[in-house]
């Protein structure tokens, strides 16, 4: 399953490079979670998950008790990095061959 997991956080960095993002950083770990992928554009830090699946709708694993370790784990990553831009969550869903941005997400 983790190779499946790198494997669609490779075609999201492509996507992400494609569409002028800077990847900062992949794999974020802390205590409290992990970020996907952080990337930069336009002066914001995007923070974003990515889901794939073959069979079901890849967005219902996002779900609020991820998006609290997630939060967390912003907070740690900007705090750690010194970083004081603005920031959003992104998510890239990929069910098949098909990409999906979701723009600043919340649930």
């Amino acid at each position: 399953m983790r190779k499946d997991g790198a494997k669609a956080e490779d075609i999201a960095c492509r996507f992400l490079k494609e569409a002028g993002f800077e990847i900062l950083d992949r794999n974020f770990y802390s205590r409290f979670g992990e970020i996907d992928i952080v990337a930069y554009k336009d002066n914001t830090i995007h923070f974003i998950e990515v889901k794939s699946s073959k069979k079901y709708d890849p967005i219902y694993y996002i779900t609020p008790k991820k998006m609290q370790k997630i939060l967390k784990t912003i907070d740690y990553y900007m705090f750690k990095n010194s970083i004081n831009l603005s920031f959003q969550i992104d998510a890239i869903i990929i069910k098949n061959k098909d990409i999906e941005y979701i723009n600043n997400i919340t649930l």
